[in-house]
């Protein structure tokens, strides 16, 4: 019965990703890289939580940020002479008046799945389109074989994606199921061999996690964990920082690891977690039971998991249907960017992963919204103390669709208390700071990697303007327009229309509905004429 959690997890994972998805073709778009690049006249929003200033020329070289430069003050005419020089080949590209932050970082992004029809360019390019130059991949769910070769491809920029960095579902690969630390350690060595970058775990008996935890910490790599209820009786978020655990994705563990009154969640009796209606249903009366906030053992866990130098990467956005399931449902990108595989992948079953919606309705809302509310407490109190805290989007479920998805994590950061600023360091250094390059990605430094968003309105006004779709606003005339989308994504030095990928993406999709003869539909409504 010990590999039982493990085992089970990993069946329901392979089950809702089926790798593999079709790969990456050759890059075709992009501009560069150059010898040298200058962006001229940005307002810079760094990813260490310092107020904007500009304008700025940045100078980049070979990749490098070689020079970070105020080059005047706003609304006064800049003195050329001010400026850094052009060199013989290189690129200068105008950016005056918008805006420029570092690349963001998604560290919960799977590189799509069959059984959702998103294959890897229409992820990547829609991660891209968003200013997502970066993604941690937890689970390898296309084979870490398959990962590590887009890893090799997008570092050497034959591919339009972000930098990918491979963690491991704990057990993948493995001839046997784990049953002893023995094994455990065994393979922990050999993921390392293999190339991995970390490990994900979904949970184990304690010794297999124990040995499991200590090994990888030995070897240098990092891990995530999403706590599942499986196991999560026996072994905590706080059992698994102890271990050696660097990051926990989602919630799970940490309520348990704050309950004071019990030892395990209060499951009806009929209660199966193979019916996900049942498993995201009480999920949602969870925090409800852990200790109140700013309470003894509250302070007591948030304090050892500061201590530990532990991060936590909530991925709010991909619950949110659980207390809005019609906002989730009628986002306006769903139309056109919503590929029709993955829309009915989405629609009420009891096999589709995240599905779940049979019966959803008022109570379970307001019974999610209040799980919210104490979930999101926690976060910015552990934030507020000098925790990292991430940002993450796990899209492709329950509606929440790649690139959109991450853009609304940060929305439900600004929710959660964190000021627009802290929004964007977790968004950035913070994320880089967990995956262990915070040396080279993050923040717009010199010696540090050209990865940077570009953006034509302030992202600090209003979030919104960095969706694909823009935001609502009135113009001089009172006219209603769209504003904002990011304008470019830069990753090593190369600059990519973010508008253009996006096109691409919405081409991707229209051509998918023509051949299905498809047209989106709410759940339990026929298309006309049938």
């Amino acid at each position: 019965m010990k590999q039982l959690a493990t085992s089970f997890m990993l069946f329901l994972f392979a089950f809702a990703l089926h790798a593999q998805v079709a790969k990456s073709p050759d890059r075709a778009e992009g501009e560069g890289p150059f010898s040298q690049l200058i962006i001229r006249g940005v307002t810079l929003i760094n990813g260490n939580g310092a107020p904007p200033v500009g304008p700025v020329d940045i100078v980049v070289e070979n990749n490098i940020i070689r020079q970070v430069s105020v080059v005047g003050y706003p609304g006064v005419p800049i003195d050329p002479k001010s400026r850094p020089a052009l060199k013989a080949g290189g690129k200068e590209l105008d950016c005056t008046g918008k805006y420029l932050l570092p690349g963001f970082i998604d560290m919960h992004g799977h590189i799509g799945g069959q059984a959702q029809g998103a294959d890897a360019e229409y992820v990547f390019k829609l991660w891209m389109g968003h200013g997502i130059t970066t993604i941690r991949d937890p689970s390898a769910g296309n084979g870490l074989n398959w990962v590590l070769e887009h890893k090799r491809r997008s570092a050497a920029n034959e591919i339009t994606a972000p930098r990918i960095f491979a963690y491991t579902a704990f057990g993948m690969g493995s001839e046997t199921p784990i049953a002893n630390a023995e094994q455990a350690r065994a393979w922990v060595r050999k993921n390392a061999q293999n190339g991995a970058d970390g490990i994900k775990f979904f949970g184990a008996a304690p010794e297999i996690m124990q040995a499991a935890l200590e090994e990888n910490k030995k070897l240098g790599l990092r891990s995530a964990c999403h706590h599942a209820q499986m196991d999560v009786a026996r072994w905590n978020v706080l059992n698994s920082a102890r271990a050696g655990l660097t990051s926990m994705e989602h919630w799970y563990g940490l309520p348990e690891a704050l309950f004071a009154d019990r030892t395990v969640q209060d499951y009806p009796v009929d209660y199966n977690y193979a019916n996900e209606q049942n498993r995201f249903e009480e999920a949602g009366r969870l925090w409800k039971q852990a200790a109140p906030p700013y309470s003894e053992h509250w302070n007591k866990v948030m304090q050892e998991l500061l201590d530990l130098d532990f991060t936590l990467d909530p991925t709010f956005n991909i619950y949110e249907a659980n207390r809005d399931l019609m906002r989730a449902r009628r986002a306006e990108w769903h139309e056109e960017y919503t590929l029709p595989s993955l829309w009915r992948f989405y629609m009420p079953s009891r096999v589709s992963h995240g599905s779940y919606w049979h019966s959803w309705g008022t109570e379970q809302e307001v019974t999610w919204r209040e799980n919210y509310r104490l979930w999101m407490a926690f976060i910015k109190e552990y934030k507020n103390r000098g925790g990292r805290v991430t940002a993450g989007s796990d899209s492709g479920f329950i509606y929440q669709l790649y690139g959109f998805a991450y853009i609304r994590e940060l929305e439900m950061l600004r929710e959660a208390g964190f000021h627009p600023l802290e929004v964007i360091r977790s968004a950035t250094l913070n994320g880089a700071e967990a995956l262990g390059v915070a040396d080279k990605l993050g923040t717009i430094e010199v010696g540090k990697l050209a990865d940077m968003v570009v953006v034509d309105e302030n992202p600090l006004e209003n979030l919104q303007v960095l969706y694909g779709t823009g935001a609502i606003k009135l113009d001089a005339n009172n006219e209603v327009v769209r504003v904002g989308g990011v304008h470019y994504t830069i990753k090593d030095g190369i600059i990519y229309d973010a508008k253009q990928l996006l096109a691409d993406v919405r081409r991707m999709v229209a051509q998918s509905k023509q051949k299905d003869d498809f047209e989106i539909v709410q759940p339990g409504v026929k298309k006309d004429g049938e």
